[in-house]
C-alpha cells in the first residue's frame, strides 16, 4: 500500500472505519482521546501517537471522523491539529458530517493541503463489515489517488462533484432516515393496536411496497427494545438542522423534515441528548402507553 493514513476520531463509526483499513494492509497511525479506544486499534496493527499533529507527520496523509464542524476545525487548525503535522501537498481526508458550508470553510482553513470530503451512509453495523457507502467530494484526481484506501473502508464510494457536495447528499439521506424512523415507528405501533402480531407485521412490511433501510435495520432495535443503533439524538438534531439550513438556503420548503426535527426536540427534551436516535419511537410508546416488542429481534445489528 503506497499511501499512509494517520486516523483521528476513533468512535463507534470512526473505529470501524480506522479497522477497516488495517485489515486491508495500510499503515495506520491513531489519535483520540480515549485511550481505550487507541488501544484497541494499537491491538489490531496501528501505531499510535501522542497527537493529531504526530500522527499526520508519520503517516502524510490524515482522515478524520468527528462529532461536530467546532471539533474538525479544533483537529484541523487548532494546537497539535492536523495542519501542524501534514506535509505540503499532504492530503486530509474528512468522513465526518459537516454542512456545506462548513467543509467548504475548513477546506479553505486548509492551506497547502489537499482535501477530500468522504461522509459516509449506512449505519455503524456496515462500517464494521467494510460495508458502508462512502460520499464523496472533491478532486476526481485525488479521488483516485485515494481511492483504495476508501474502497478499503467501503464498499462502495460515489464522486459527487466539488468540495461541498458530499455534504449535501449526506444530510439528505440522513434526513430522509429520521423521517423514516419516525414513519417506522407510527407504523409499527398502528400495527400493534390494530392486534396484529408485531413480528409478522415487521416482515409483512419488509415484503411491501412501504419498505425502507431504516425499517428493515432500526425498526428491529425497536422491537428488541435496546433501540441501539450507535447514533445519538444529538447527533440526529446535528444533521436535521445541517437539512432545514440548506432547505432555506436552496429556497426549498422542509415541512415533513422540520416536523421530525421537532419530534427529536421532543426525544432530547425526553431522554437527553446522548440517547440513541432510535430511541425517537419511545416518544410513542410513552404516548400511547404500550411498548413495541417482538421476540427474536436483536439487541444489535450485525451482517
Amino acid at each position: 500500500m503506497s499511501e499512509s493514513y494517520a486516523f483521528i476520531g476513533l468512535g463507534h463509526l470512526g473505529g470501524n472505519l480506522a479497522a477497516s483499513l488495517i485489515r486491508n494492509g495500510f499503515a495506520v497511525t491513531v489519535f483520540d482521546r480515549d485511550s481505550a479506544a487507541v488501544e484497541r486499534l494499537v491491538a489490531l496493527g496501528a501505531t499510535a501517537a501522542d497527537s493529531a499533529a504526530d500522527a499526520a507527520a508519520r503517516a502524510g496523509n490524515a482522515i478524520t471522523c468527528l462529532p461536530s464542524p467546532k471539533v474538525s476545525e479544533a483537529v484541523l487548525a487548532g494546537p497539535g491539529g492536523l495542519l501542524e503535522g501534514l506535509p505540503k501537498g499532504g492530503t486530509w481526508i474528512e468522513m465526518s458530517t459537516n454542512g456545506r458550508d462548513e467543509i467548504v470553510r475548513l477546506a479553505a482553513l486548509a492551506s497547502g493541503v489537499e482535501t477530500l470530503e468522504c461522509p459516509v451512509t449506512g449505519g455503524v453495523h456496515l462500517a464494521a463489515a467494510g460495508k458502508i457507502t462512502a460520499l464523496v467530494g472533491g478532486d476526481a484526481a485525488l479521488y483516485e489517488r485515494h481511492r483504495a484506501a476508501i474502497e478499503a473502508m467501503c464498499a462502495r464510494s460515489f464522486l459527487m462533484g466539488p468540495i461541498g457536495s458530499a455534504a449535501v447528499i449526506k444530510v439528505i439521506t440522513n434526513m430522509l432516515a429520521f423521517i423514516h424512523l419516525v414513519a417506522a415507528g407510527e407504523a409499527l405501533m398502528l400495527a400493534k393496536q390494530g392486534g396484529l402480531d408485531l413480528a409478522q407485521s415487521y416482515h409483512a412490511i419488509v415484503a411491501s411496497s412501504g419498505n425502507s433501510f431504516v425499517h428493515e435495520t432500526e425498526s428491529q432495535l425497536v422491537l428488541n427494545g435496546s433501540y441501539d443503533i450507535g447514533f445519538t439524538m444529538d447527533l440526529a438534531l446535528k444533521d436535521l438542522g445541517f437539512a432545514l439550513g440548506m432547505g432555506k438556503d436552496f429556497g426549498v420548503p422542509l415541512e415533513l423534515a422540520s416536523r421530525v426535527n421537532a419530534i427529536f426536540e421532543q426525544g432530547k427534551a425526553a431522554y437527553g441528548g446522548s440517547a440513541w436516535s432510535t430511541r425517537i419511537v419511545k416518544l410513542l410508546e410513552d404516548a400511547v402507553g404500550t411498548d413495541l416488542r417482538a421476540p427474536g429481534f436483536p439487541a444489535r445489528l450485525e451482517i
